[in-house]
Order: C-alpha cells, then structure tokens, then sequence
C-alpha cells in the first residue's frame, strides 16, 4: 500500500512554467511512477512515465515542453511543466505502478489562463 500526494498546481499564465510534486508514503524505487491528467468533459490521459530505472516517455503533446523525473531518496516523482498553454489546464495526477494495482493520488488543479 502506498499513498500519494500532489502538489505545486496553481494558475500560471500562458507560456509560464509550473513543477508538480509527488510525495508518496514509503519507497518508490521499485515502481513505475506516472503522471495522467484530466480535463473537464474528458478522459483522463497519460502524460509522462519514468521506469524504475529512470527511463522515461511522454505523450507527444507534451514533448519538449513537460519532463518527468524522480528522487527515489525522497520518495517523490516530478513533472516540470514549461510553455504551458490553455489546453494544458486539467487537474494532474500521479500514479504509481504496483506489481497487482495501481495507486493514485488525489490530484492537484492546473489552470492556464491570462
């Protein structure tokens, strides 16, 4: 059993940068971590993945703009959120990836407007 919570969501202007924290309650190392997210009227959405051996992917609206990383001393996982744009705005969560379930955290608001 793990828990997960996020944090650093807030309103940025377009173009601003944001970095989301996840802080999880004991050891990460040996799950894949995940960040997804979920805009109003749709689907929740992948958005970046990190291996446990620090490999990493992200879905191509987000490349070259979002970077996901992780702190295994810390327990805790990362995106870095860079040109963010109207279409980013969703509430994000983190995921961690179990050998028989997955876990989530209870996600955090990301609002992109002027």
């Amino acid at each position: 059993q793990v828990q997960l919570v996020e944090s650093g969501g807030g309103l940025v202007q377009p173009g601003g940068s944001l970095r989301l924290s996840c802080t999880a309650s004991r050891s990460i190392s040996t799950y894949a971590m995940g960040w997804y997210r979920q805009a109003p009227g749709k689907q929740r959405e992948l958005v970046a993945t990190v291996t446990t051996g620090g490999s990493t992917n992200a879905a191509d609206f987000v490349k070259g703009r979002f970077t996901i990383s992780r702190d295994n001393a810390k327990n805790t996982v990362y995106l870095q959120m860079n040109s963010l744009e109207p279409e980013d705005t969703a509430v994000y969560y983190c995921m961690a990836r179990g050998y028989f379930r997955d876990y989530w955290g209870q996600g955090t608001q990301v609002t992109v407007s002027s």
